[in-house]
């Protein structure tokens, strides 16, 4: 038996009435996450603009470095540190380029005819913390660091920046440096870390005294009694050895000591000025 032909066009317009009213209902949901959508980019764009203000306000964030405060005291003689013959090298090991260090380079090195003990960027590392973590930082009297690799590259650090705990984070902010050639502060056109020009000489006060320092020194002093005998006028240089095994040659040195009769590693010689510089300064 055939069906009705009124029976079927029935079905199709409920059908089609059913269509309509999903369409309806999508357009419907579609304006409202677009209204969503459009709240929150606004709010989005609030917070980015608040953001915005606040860094323009001030605020000295370096993209992975804290930065540390300081009592800056203007017109104060202060002290510098030098480390030289820093053993910072940067390679392309594999497919990406690395921080070359003993430990995960080692069979990379002897390949290439090198020694693998030359390889220490800890050094670098431990004598740059005992520098920016010492009370003589914290006053505000540390006027700048500088470092010179073994190749010769010259770069300063500002006395406040907080450089990272771990070695990891300290060779990826070294390795962006070198490849970078400065690291700038979030919001502000500081360069906190910066590849200078040679020689270090004149980056350096007018007034100032540049001391080196060698176990191998026939001048065996008491770093107390040293810096004590300075006068409170002259802005003093320390250079200090950042490689494993050798001396500091240099030619801008005006006295070469020995603070101790065993040989002492860069961080623990640094420890041992600071120390002494805190008691001339009264620093606590």
């Amino acid at each position: 038996m055939v069906r009705p032909y009124a029976i079927k066009e029935k079905k199709r317009k409920k059908r089609q009435e059913k269509y309509d009213r999903e369409e309806e209902e999508e357009v419907i949901v579609e304006e409202e996450k677009s209204a969503k959508r459009s709240s929150i980019e606004k709010a989005t764009k609030e917070a980015e603009d608040k953001e915005e203000e606040e860094n323009e306000a001030g605020a000295n964030d370096l993209v992975g470095i804290p930065i540390a405060p300081s009592d800056k005291k203007p017109n104060k003689t202060g002290v510098i540190f030098v480390l030289e013959k820093a053993s910072l090298e940067v390679a392309k090991v594999g497919k990406s380029y690395q921080l070359l260090n003993s430990d995960d380079h080692a069979n990379f090195l002897r390949k290439n005819k090198k020694n693998p003990a030359d390889y220490r960027p800890d050094i670098v590392h431990q004598a740059l913390l005992a520098i920016l973590d010492s009370p003589v930082n914290k006053a505000g009297r540390l006027q700048a660091v500088y470092v010179r690799t073994e190749k010769g590259v010259l770069f300063e650090v500002k006395p406040h920046v907080r450089i990272p705990r771990t070695y990891k984070r300290f060779s990826g902010i070294i390795l962006q440096l070198l490849q970078k050639l400065n690291i700038t502060a979030v919001g502000k056109h500081e360069k906190l870390l910066r590849v200078i020009k040679n020689p270090v000489t004149k980056y350096f006060p007018v007034n100032s005294r540049n001391i080196g320092f060698s176990y191998s020194s026939e001048k065996l002093v008491k770093m107390s009694k040293y810096v004590d005998a300075v006068g409170d006028d002259v802005n003093l240089v320390f250079v200090v050895g950042a490689m494993a095994h050798g001396k500091i040659e240099t030619e801008y040195t005006d006295d070469f000591i020995a603070i101790s009769g065993y040989p002492l590693s860069a961080a623990m010689c640094i420890a041992r000025v600071t120390e002494a510089l805190a008691d001339k300064w009264n620093i606590l």
